[in-house]
């Protein structure tokens, strides 16, 4: 039987008009850099340093490290943008059965937690928005930086478990848009690895990364996360 289901946030629990892309490539292009969907789509769910030193690397041929000044500078001024347009945007909803899969979870004991290659200062302004904390929906959040590794390291979910008191990751199910959720799942060794295809990625993109599921819509996970549940 699951006990802990993690989900992801931006593209999966909810949805923000491709705010991520948006304010990642506006802001390298104020520093003279130019990247495409697809180099954004590579590093999508990644911490988003790591994420912008890649595309650092990319884009100048050289390498980048994730403490580096520029990657800094350039986060600072992500992580400022992002923050006002989760505050505000009216782009920015529910995903559909959001809540209700929320609720369906709690209502058979599952606790729910949320975890993010987004820094806590993001991740409080989400909460703010949907009037999630406290409201008994979520038993934990974990941002990127409260951990040592983000994304595909395991860190995230350990965090989570460690947090809602579940000691085995065999109770666990983990929920996201990205080839880094899959990989955040496995390497965590849930029991439930399971894809959303309606977010940054199609079917057929995380087709290719380990995983259990992949569904559609997230009101497909409650069953799967209830014991002997198959694909």
């Amino acid at each position: 039987m699951i006990a802990l289901v993690v989900f992801d946030i931006a593209g999966t629990t909810i949805q923000d008009g491709d705010a991520v892309h948006t304010c990642l490539r506006r802001v390298l292009q104020t520093r003279g850099v130019d990247v495409d969907r697809d180099a954004v789509n590579r590093v999508m769910g990644e911490p988003k340093p790591v994420a912008i030193a890649k595309l650092l690397s990319w884009s100048r041929g050289r390498p980048y490290d994730p403490r580096d000044a520029d990657v800094s500078s350039v986060h600072d001024a992500f992580e400022q943008l992002m923050m006002e347009y989760y505050a505000a945007d009216t782009t920015v909803v529910l995903a559909p059965d959001a809540e209700a899969t929320f609720a369906a979870l709690k209502q058979r004991g599952i606790r729910i937690a949320l975890d993010t290659g987004f820094n806590r200062a993001i991740v409080d302004v989400i909460l703010r928005r949907f009037n999630w904390a406290g409201s008994g929906l979520i038993d934990a959040t974990v941002a990127s930086d409260e951990v040592a590794r983000g994304r595909p390291a395991p860190d995230l979910i350990e965090r989570a478990m460690a947090l809602t008191g579940v000691a085995s990751a065999a109770a666990v199910a983990k929920v996201g848009d990205t080839p880094a959720d899959l990989q955040e799942g496995t390497a965590a060794g849930c029991a439930r690895v399971i894809g959303l295809t309606t977010g940054s990625h199609t079917r057929e993109q995380l087709r290719a990364h380990p995983h259990t599921h992949l569904v559609e819509a997230l009101a497909e996970v409650p069953p799967l996360c209830l014991e002997g549940a198959v694909e």
